[in-house]
């Protein structure tokens, strides 16, 4: 097994359950009616104490997401609000934003109000985005990657598998991800839920084993590789076969709307397979 240091990386969902886009593997889109929790614009009191928490459980990263299509102006100022806030209490951990599509102004905004991180997934590959998503494309997606190297800040995406993809999706997916060069890889893995239109997920522990092994490959030693949501589904009780595979970041807590282990939990897990928790990071 590697030894590599694992980076903890702690999500928010500070803006839930309001989405009028139709992706289907999302619980957070109005129009599938999930029984998830729904508001709007979390305290930044409440933002910067979980994000103290998260921080006393090890996790170097803090992501700040919100519901919906992408940024305007009130969520841009939010973010930024929520990102100051954070910086003034917890100076040295990396502010992630994932609030969807975004233009290389409202990006460069965010990096000055202390934001190190974009998240934007591209999710599947281009030939079968449209069987997940009709109401905006692919291109839109890549695009915002684009815009947020322009911008300068440290670029985080990723995607999820077993939706019902091919292989070849898989594979054009992770060639699409690697010629962004991203600073840092999500990997996720579809959480069904009752309401949602993919009723099944469709790859299983050895499939996505293979898939981390070659997204280390093509992306090399260097970049933070993550296994995200659906780890605890596909690799509870067997971590250190994506940790061997070259995963060398996991997702501490919740997820959006899907809860995750509890952080003790996974430290426990880390020290068990002799692993060490990152200290520090230069993603940014």
């Amino acid at each position: 097994m590697s030894k590599r240091p694992v980076f903890l990386c702690a999500i928010n969902n500070i803006l839930s359950g309001t989405c009028n886009e139709d992706c289907k593997f999302c619980t957070q889109s109005v129009r599938y009616h999930a029984d998830i929790e729904r508001y709007t614009y979390k305290p930044v009191s409440q933002i910067v104490e979980e994000a103290k928490r998260a921080h006393v459980h090890g996790a170097l990263g803090y992501c700040l997401v919100t519901a919906g299509k992408g940024l305007d102006d009130k969520k841009t100022d939010y973010v930024a609000e929520a990102a100051q806030a954070i910086k003034k209490e917890l100076p040295s951990l990396t502010l992630i934003a994932c609030n969807g599509t975004a233009s290389v102004e409202q990006l460069r905004y965010l990096k000055t109000h202390g934001i190190d991180s974009y998240n934007h997934n591209l999710e599947t590959s281009e030939a079968y985005y449209s069987e997940i998503c009709t109401t905006h494309g692919w291109q839109e997606r890549y695009a915002t990657c684009e815009a947020v190297k322009t911008a300068g800040l440290a670029l985080c995406s990723g995607g999820i598998f077993g939706m019902g993809e091919t292989k070849e999706d898989r594979d054009n997916l992770l060639e699409a991800i690697v010629s962004l060069s991203p600073e840092s890889v999500p990997l996720n893995f579809y959480h069904p839920n009752p309401a949602l239109p993919i009723k099944e997920r469709t790859i299983n522990k050895e499939e996505a084993t293979a898939i981390i092994r070659k997204a280390r490959e093509m992306l090399g030693e260097e970049r933070l590789l993550m296994v995200a949501g659906g780890r605890e589904l596909l690799f509870g009780g067997a971590e250190a076969e994506m940790f061997d595979a070259g995963a060398n970041a996991i997702v501490i807590g919740d997820y959006l709307t899907t809860p995750g282990a509890a952080p003790h939990k996974d430290l426990e897990m880390l020290r068990k397979l002799g692993l060490e928790v990152a200290t520090h990071c230069d993603q940014h």
